[in-house]
């Protein structure tokens, strides 16, 4: 899917736009039990209250494509008979009326939901006449051939409020608040199927996780029973371990910054040319850029054993993922140094009297605690000056 794709279902996902007419799940407790299910006729809830549900609902669809969403592919053969893509069918086909369906999904997310909290498990099926796009991009909503049907499913944490003092304005007085429980935004969830090119792909369903840092490989795997992408946190390590056995003794301070400059330029040049479709880069991407950035011949040669043990021969991964384009940092064990990637010039490395240094271009506006200092010249001796 696109982002453009993904913001189209989006834009669906409010109380005056979809067909979810119910909304169904369950809760469950700290000790991974079903505490109650629900089945929640949208229709019959005030305005405020559907609009915050679809509000959770939608941000399963929120985030960076190839980060927080991760497009999941199913092969020829889990499409024609498996059991993990009968049963999402299951759940679209019979607008989440299926029960024994319904149960067989909560037990596999319960499963594998790596927490001891309580959490809400919230589904949505709906149905969207898919309109036509005109050839200057322009949405044609009295014309459509396709309906795309879907299920979108929420895993959300359930936090408890505190007691508290609260001022009640309609009494104009004072009274305590008693606890509640609140629905958080999901941690996880999926849409299934895809909408890619605007059209239904039942050989695809995407992935959320609100934090790209946190592992739900093994609720991937349950639900979907297929090969789970490396997670951008992992892309980003295993990149970092990439460049450092490549260049081996050349990895300087001016390899690096070449090489996030490098970067840099693919994501602005991909941004400009407007293209839809996610940037990747592949080996020969890479291998390509670190000639550019002067790595040796020797240790390019012995790229391509590191790129395939690391990610895989076809493996393609997204420059997003790899580098943040607002920040360039400098470490030591006792300081860390955070600059501008386009003022990344101003730090050097050097050597001096046999010890190692990280020097800063200071020309002006230096503070230390928040108070300017001047810069001290050195005292000449006199006798050297002699």
């Amino acid at each position: 899917m696109t982002d453009k794709e993904i913001a189209e279902i989006k834009k669906r996902i409010r109380h005056d736009k979809n067909n979810m007419m119910t909304l169904k799940g369950c809760y469950v407790g700290g000790d991974k039990k079903i505490m109650t299910e629900f089945s929640q006729t949208v229709g019959l809830l005030p305005l405020e209250e559907s609009e915050n549900l679809f509000k959770v609902l939608k941000k399963t669809l929120s985030g960076r494509l190839g980060k927080n969403l991760v497009d999941i592919a199913f092969t020829t053969e889990q499409v024609s008979d498996s059991e993990e893509h009968r049963l999402l069918m299951r759940l679209r086909d019979s607008d989440l009326k299926d029960e024994e369906a319904l149960h067989d999904l909560y037990g596999r997310i319960i499963a594998s939901f790596p927490t001891d909290d309580c959490y809400l498990i919230m589904l949505g099926c709906d149905k969207y006449d898919v309109p036509h796009r005109s050839k200057n991009d322009e949405i044609m909503e009295d014309d459509s051939d396709e309906v795309f049907r879907y299920v979108l499913c929420s895993v959300c944490p359930v936090k408890p409020t505190k007691v508290g003092v609260g001022f009640l304005s309609a009494e104009a007085t004072f009274r305590n608040v008693g606890a509640d429980m609140l629905i958080a935004a999901p941690e996880v969830g999926f849409m299934f199927p895809a909408f890619d090119d605007r059209a239904t792909n039942i050989y695809n369903a995407l992935f959320y996780t609100k934090s790209a840092a946190d592992d739900y490989k093994a609720v991937a795997e349950a639900l979907f029973c297929t090969e789970y992408p490396m997670p951008a946190e992992e892309q980003k390590e295993n990149f970092r371990t990439l460049l450092a056995e490549t260049a081996d003794q050349e990895c300087s301070y001016a390899f690096v910054q070449s090489v996030h400059e490098h970067i840099s330029e693919m994501i602005d040049e991909h941004k400009n040319s407007h293209q839809e479709e996610p940037l990747m880069i592949g080996k020969k991407d890479v291998k390509r850029m670190l000639a550019d950035c002067g790595a040796p011949e020797e240790q390019i040669s012995a790229f391509d054993e590191h790129y395939d043990s690391t990610f895989g021969e076809k493996t393609e991964i997204s420059p997003l993922n790899i580098i943040d384009q607002k920040r360039f940092e400098v470490k030591t064990p006792d300081v860390t140094i955070h600059v501008s990637p386009d003022k990344s010039y101003l730090l050097e490395t050097r050597i001096i009297d046999g010890k190692k240094y990280v020097m800063i271009r200071a020309d002006e506006g230096v503070e230390v605690n928040g108070v300017g200092i001047r810069f001290q010249k050195p005292e000449v001796n006199p006798e050297d000056a002699g």
